[in-house]
């Protein structure tokens, strides 16, 4: 006879298999073999990891849990890392499940948050658990969508806190991009929440095809079937192109190179005719990446201007009633500010921008529409690859290198999968393409390497943070916090890393040995020699870097001095010319010199450093009326017609400049040294430089190696050893560092990467006598982070009066922060950045969006987002505050700026 166990669990296997027999039926189509092996697993009570490619239809997994959830009367969570997606999951659970099952939870919305199913953001999760709610004692389920997304910089760990953190009785359905170390994040699993069974898909149901736009014609990339050979026509081309350049460079032509890039070999086909030849060939609807929000907005306004028109006058109307409705609720004044005229005359065109300038109104229409077929192409920045579930026939990269925030980079192979796996809609299309704008310097070798390799792994981004410590320290105890950290991913792979970089510094070790042998010399210690050849190479590139800084000092006292009138010439890029200056530069050396100026064409142009490379002088003068304003459309055209009259006789732009940087007398000193060493007269010497050079390359690489293993060995625990510390110090934990103070358990209720600085403010009680726009104003700086850097951040002005005050004191109290931090060895906080507290100051008393736009010189999108983020920050001090004045304030702050744009909350309400 059975045991009690036995039975239960044969039951439980019957009504298992009922379920996934009643789920199977919910689908027209048969299941794939990993969706039922995944859907097995989870009826079976365990875990699991699907990794699989866009469009492989893993979210099918995440929707068995919430069904296995439902049908034993349990909850589910079903999360996403983006707000745009939450939204989108939330429609979609609606329509199956309906809208009384169903709940959401965003920054934004909270609709039947008491629901058996309910659909957030993961940092809304992570919020629940450190509060303990009591929604998570009936959970049995958690969908964590794009896991993959614990790589990201700043938010990913979030991922690596919930997965930690949430109780074991909770099952989880992890679904992430294809990624290579599947089963290595799968083991980790497996250590923190149990039995995880790892389930990777690597075949697409739609094939993709990868080709190249070569002028007007498509070109495959590969010429068989197992997309392993790659065409030889591609091959010949970027060697008959490499070869011109050599040649060109051989010549010092430099005007010839000029001219081949924009003709010849390097010609590239136009965006009209890119748009029209995917026409042609069927592949509409197509998502053209561009990794640049200019770049985005310039397409749509050469396709205009080139007469695309990809709609009927059906499809128009439908267009133009859809846009309208949606747009409807919005304050006109608001929608000219937003450009809507312009956007929708490309809307009814079939053609669009999607990027995070846009308004998120519109970001949903386009999205909407796209969806529908209506929207043939969209002009698109990497981001709307992550996520939001807008499939195309065919998607196109015009080039594979991006800028990183600091650099430009080439795409990885994760990177390009995650791009081009938008291609090809289930259902509809029979293959997806994959297509790649030609242009110089493209190696389909490289290209071919992308579209093939799968070896890119997904790497931790998780740190601790003040209010994670205190959280933790007040939920499970400061030791058994630490042991919790000790366990996450990043430190599981720091772990494993560490015996791979001993490894290398053995073979560093060794290769060193050998390129000290390679380089003696029979006249003297060469070992010496490439010592002084390297100081010296180092100290030569210093210099330069002295006098790139020389030149951008000098620019920025150029633009200084530039007076209202003056002409400048604008020397490269697609609007160079002449240029009259209608407004000067800030005085302030703190802040980036900018000029707002207007050109031949009426526009309003804003100037800084990197508008003129060479540096910048005035080469004419014109008067500009008193009357002047840029709002003004005749003003700019008075201005414009006087600089057409004098612009033929103005001379090219000069810089007057100081005396060449000096070289340091270390420079001539060792040049002197290296003259004078008896290694300097041999005749093989620069044979032997060349292994010196390698010798020191080497060796500062192995130095670097030495010092990441000391620094990552225990590296989570000793990070959050100095977290408790700093806190200690503060006062947010107790003499013992064992318990939590008040003053901590306000700060466990901030987060973000301020949020230290956050309850320092509070605590000191300057706000306490702010009134609700000037609390604003401050908070503003606390979130607020400059797309150029924060350095490159240019302040217009600040607030006076007591705002003014306060963001005097917050960025006092920052710097001692931050001394703290540098006196313990951290580094968590960011620099201050003031770039929104005048804009938000102007919104909160009430400034249309059209003037608060034009004084912030941010894009429309840029303002609600962020306006958003202070908005959340300001509901976190009132419920930190709550019972106080100044929680009052928060709230009534809030208020303040959640109107007209901002509050719209979107189409999917």
């Amino acid at each position: 006879m059975a045991s009690p166990a036995e039975r239960y669990a044969a039951a439980k296997r019957r009504n298992s298999d009922t379920a996934f027999t009643a789920f199977q039926s919910l689908y027209p189509f048969p299941l794939d073999p990993y969706q039922i092996a995944a859907c097995e697993a989870l009826q079976s009570g365990r875990g699991v990891l699907v990794a699989a490619p866009t469009g492989a239809g893993k979210t099918v997994v995440g929707e068995f849990a919430v069904h296995l959830a439902l049908s034993a009367g349990r909850s589910c969570f079903y999360t996403t890392p983006i707000k745009a997606l939450s939204n989108q999951k939330y429609n979609d659970l609606v329509q199956r499940y309906g809208a009384e099952q169903v709940g959401l939870l965003t920054g934004d919305n909270s609709i039947n948050s008491r629901a058996p199913l309910v659909v957030m953001t993961t940092e809304v999760l992570r919020n629940m658990i450190y509060a303990q709610s009591a929604s998570l004692r009936d959970l049995a389920h958690v969908v964590m969508d794009e896991v993959h997304y614990l790589a990201d910089r700043s938010r990913g760990a979030v991922w690596e806190e919930v997965l930690i953190h949430l109780p074991d009785s909770v099952t989880v359905t992890a679904l992430s991009a294809t990624v290579s170390n599947a089963e290595e994040f799968g083991h980790w699993l497996g250590t923190v929440r149990g039995h995880t069974d790892v389930i990777v898909e690597e075949y697409r149901p739609v094939p993709l095809w990868q080709q190249v736009l070569v002028g007007q014609h498509l070109h495959d990339l590969f010429v068989d079937d197992a997309q392993s050979q790659i065409n030889p026509e591609l091959t010949h081309r970027a060697a008959d192109e490499a070869r011109q350049e050599r040649w060109e460079r051989g010549q010092g032509r430099g005007r010839q190179r000029a001219k081949g890039r924009r003709g010849g070999g390097g010609e590239r086909v136009s965006r009209p005719a890119t748009v029209r030849r995917l026409d042609h060939a069927g592949l509409l609807p197509a998502i053209c990446f561009i990794f640049s929000r200019a770049g985005c907005d310039g397409a749509v306004e050469q396709c205009m201007r080139g007469g695309v028109n990809l709609t009927t006058d059906e499809e128009r109307k439908q267009i133009r009633d859809y846009a309208d409705w949606a747009c409807g609720r919005l304050d006109p004044a608001d929608l000219a500010a937003l450009g809507f005229d312009e956007w929708l005359f490309a809307l009814e065109r079939g053609v669009a921008a999607h990027h995070a300038g846009l308004v998120p109104l519109f970001k949903e229409v386009v999205e909407a529409l796209f969806q529908s077929g209506l929207v043939k192409c969209v002009f698109a920045t990497e981001t709307l690859a992550l996520g939001i579930n807008m499939p195309a026939r065919s998607v196109v990269l015009e080039r594979l290198v991006k800028w990183n925030g600091e650099a430009h980079v080439d795409l990885t192979p994760g990177e390009y999968t995650q791009l081009t796996g938008r291609a090809g809609r289930r259902g509809i299309d029979v293959e997806g393409h994959a297509v790649v704008a030609w242009h110089r310097g493209l190696d389909p070798r490289a290209l071919a390497g992308l579209a093939s390799t799968r070896t890119y792994p997904l790497r931790s981004s998780f740190r601790p943070s003040y209010n994670m410590a205190v959280n933790l320290v007040a939920t499970t105890g400061r030791e058994r916090a630490a042991a919790l950290l000790e366990t996450s991913f990043a430190q599981y792979l720091t772990d494993s890393a560490i015996v791979d970089i001993a490894a290398e510094v053995r073979r560093n070790d060794e290769a060193l040995a050998g390129y000290r042998r390679s380089m003696q010399c029979h006249l003297g210690d060469f070992a010496d020699y490439a010592a002084l050849r390297d100081r010296l190479n180092r100290l030569e590139r210093d210099s330069d870097r002295r006098k790139r800084a020389e030149r951008r000092q000098n620019t920025d006292d150029g633009l200084r001095s530039l007076r209202r009138g003056d002409i400048v010439r604008v020397p490269r890029g697609r609007r160079s010319g002449p240029v009259v200056v209608v407004s000067t530069a800030s005085s302030d050396p703190a802040l980036d010199p900018r000029v707002v100026g207007v050109d031949l064409d009426r526009r309003i142009r804003r100037l800084g450093a990197g508008d003129f490379p060479d540096g910048v002088t005035a080469v004419g003068r014109v008067k500009v009326p008193k009357s002047f304003t840029a709002r003004s459309a005749n003003s700019r055209q008075q201005v414009a017609e006087v600089l057409r009259l004098v612009a033929r006789d103005l001379p090219g732009a000069t810089v007057g400049g100081k005396a060449p940087t000096q070289l340091p007398e270390e420079v001539e000193d060792l040049r002197r040294r290296l003259r004078q060493h008896p290694c300097h007269g041999c005749d093989d010497r620069e044979q032997h430089a060349r292994w010196g050079e390698r010798y020191h390359k080497l060796e500062r690489k192995t130095d670097g190696l030495r010092r990441r293993i000391d620094s990552r060995t225990n590296s989570i625990a000793r990070t959050f050893d100095r977290i408790c510390s700093m806190l200690g110090g503060l006062g947010y934990l107790g003499a013992s560092g064992t318990e939590v103070t008040a003053a901590g358990h306000t700060l466990a209720r901030i987060y973000g990467d301020t949020d230290l600085v956050v309850a320092e403010a509070m605590r000191s009680g300057t706000w306490n006598t702010l009134t609700a726009v000037e609390l604003t104003s401050v908070v503003a700086a606390l979130v607020y982070e400059s797309r150029g850097g924060r350095e490159e951040s240019a302040v217009p002005r600040l607030p006076g009066g007591p705002a003014g005050e306060a963001i005097a004191e917050l960025l006092q109290t920052w710097d001692r922060l931050k001394q703290l931090e540098a006196d313990r060895g951290l580094q968590t906080l960011p620099d201050a950045d003031l770039g929104l507290c005048w804009p938000l100051y102007r919104w909160a008393k009430g400034a249309n969006l059209d003037g608060v736009l034009w004084e912030a010189d941010l894009t429309a999108g840029d303002f609600v987002r962020w306006t958003k983020q202070v908005i959340d920050l300001l509901g976190q001090i009132a419920q930190a505050a709550a019972g106080e004045p100044l929680a009052a304030t928060a709230g009534a702050a809030a208020a303040l700026i959640d109107r007209g744009v901002v509050a719209y909350s979107g189409l999917r309400e």
